[in-house]
């Protein structure tokens, strides 16, 4: 039986970036613990002319021209996104009319009229969602019919100024082309799932009082060089309607109902939710891989060794090593060089050992924590990340946080430095982590194929990261509340938006177009 998998992946991301001692002397925060800790270099920033959809359909177009696709025989266009731009009109048909912008004068008008496409969203892992239905559409097909798939992923990892969770800000896009006989990565049919309805981060319908909104708008007023008069913000509340005939919000209560890309979140909740989701999903897939015959427990073999490579989502560059001890625990605790571990950091906490309370519980969760940074400290451990992990994170720390992308980055990076470095992965298995607030994590593996370098060899991608424009922070906050309306970079060889809601087309009509 033939296999799919991942043919190609292109990535986008943007011209700008902030660099992170810049950022650490601007918010007066630990450089050291912000990149040694936590491994961030710089920050991807959009600029002006870039969103979700711009991102999306650059690396779109990147992958159709370097493998010369006929845009009528791609079958579909599956976005992954937690940055949508609608709330009812998927992010993915603003892709999908920039190309048609794009290759009409080849392929003809409406090139991509039969081309299926839809937003996927469930916080980071929608676009691992994007591509598990799109393997399963493409091996349905069978391998006479040669579907192709287009897995596309974009977003602006954004978070409120001056937030704890500022510095994991990041942006870009990518494209992963799915088919038969993949000359990446084949995809066995094989998933580890887990979910569990949490509240660890998410971007919830939002009341602001109007005093809030008032004095941010005069605060753009008076960066834009108008001077802010006394008890100004008094008198428009004074003067605000009770109500708008024209879109029926309601000022009584002097509130206003608002949607924020921003999120609300807990961090360290979130981190435990991550580990937790992947420490479980882990274990389904070990059960299937069991069941299905693909993995021998009595062979003693451990499974997480036999996985050249380890790709996760990541939030951050080092996010991946600060999560994985709990699987490593897991895959390792029945064996006997488990115990030498716990000879040196001692045994590990179970929740047996506390009340059963939410007090008691609480405490279990914060030994284990302990425990999870005793286990990153032993040689093993360190040596496992070494071998498997450390390569994954190398783009991350350039580029920060792509939300549904940051798997994909990581992949992209292994395999490139993989390429560089000369190492040989023909035929090897990668192990990979999806994971997406909320909660949910995936578990799958892909094997290298032959042609892997051919592939890999094409990326360019840490060549196209020592080209970007560092940012100063003033232009910086300005990118980040919307009040800079030029572009900082001149857009060329790539899609811009260039108005919304223009005269003419109705409120919200965004409007976009290639840039030679």
């Amino acid at each position: 039986m033939v296999g799919v998998g991942i043919d190609d992946i292109a990535i986008h991301f943007p011209k700008l970036y902030f660099d992170m001692k810049d950022f650490a002397e601007f918010r007066g925060a630990d450089f050291g613990k912000l990149n040694k800790g936590l491994g961030l270099s710089a920050m991807a920033i959009p600029d002006a002319h870039e969103d979700t959809a711009t991102m999306g359909a650059n690396a779109c177009a990147r992958l159709i021209d370097r493998n010369r696709l006929d845009p009528t025989k791609i079958g579909r266009i599956y976005l992954g996104t937690e940055s949508a731009l609608d709330g009812a009109k998927p992010t993915a048909t603003y892709i999908m009319d920039m190309l048609e912008q794009r290759y009409d004068d080849t392929y003809g008008k409406d090139c991509f009229r039969n081309c299926d496409v839809v937003d996927l969203t469930f916080a980071c892992i929608g676009a691992v969602d994007a591509m598990h239905n799109t393997l399963d559409w493409v091996a349905r097909g069978g391998e006479k019919e040669d579907r192709i798939g287009i897995v596309v992923f974009a977003d602006n990892a954004k978070y409120d100024l001056g937030s704890s969770g500022e510095y994991t800000q990041g942006a870009g896009g990518g494209a992963i082309l799915i088919r038969h006989n993949p000359r990446l990565i084949e995809i066995p049919d094989n998933w580890g799932v887990s979910t569990m309805p949490v509240h660890d981060f998410f971007k919830p319908r939002r009341e602001v009082e109007m005093k809030t909104v008032v004095e941010n708008v005069l605060d753009l007023a008076e960066e834009a060089g108008e001077p802010r008069k006394e008890g100004l913000v008094e008198k428009i509340l004074a003067i605000l309607p009770k109500s708008s005939k024209k879109d029926d919000i309601m000022f009584e209560s002097h509130t206003l109902k608002i949607h924020k890309d921003t999120p609300v979140f807990d961090g360290q909740f979130s981190n435990r939710c991550y580990s937790e989701s992947v420490k479980t999903a882990f274990v389904d897939f070990r059960k299937k891989a069991i069941n299905s015959g693909r993995y021998d427990p009595d062979e003693d073999t451990i499974l997480t060794e036999q996985w050249d490579r380890i790709i996760v989502h990541l939030p951050y560059a080092f996010q991946g090593k600060r999560m994985f001890p709990d699987v490593f625990r897991h895959d390792r605790r029945e064996l006997p060089m488990w115990e030498n571990i716990v000879s040196e950091i001692g045994s590990e906490p179970f929740p047996e050992d506390f009340d059963d309370t939410p007090e008691g519980y609480e405490k279990f969760e914060k030994a284990n924590d302990s425990y999870r940074r005793l286990i990153s400290k032993t040689e093993e451990f360190k040596q496992f990340v070494e071998q498997r992990i450390e390569k994954t994170q190398r783009a991350s720390s350039l580029i920060g946080n792509q939300y549904t992308g940051s798997i994909f980055l990581a992949l992209m990076s292994t395999m490139e430095s993989d390429y560089l470095d000369g190492t040989d992965m023909d035929g090897k298995r990668v192990g990979l982590c999806g994971y997406g607030s909320g909660a949910k994590a995936k578990v799958f593996e892909g094997i290298v194929q032959p042609e892997w370098k051919e592939i890999a060899a094409r990326f360019s991608l840490f060549d196209r990261l020592s080209s970007r424009t560092p940012l100063d922070k003033d232009v910086y906050e300005k990118l980040h509340r919307g009040s800079q309306k030029d572009s900082v970079v001149t857009p060329a060889k790539e899609f811009a938006l260039v108005g919304i809601g223009r005269e003419g087309n109705l409120e919200g009509h965004r409007e976009y177009s290639w840039f030679e």
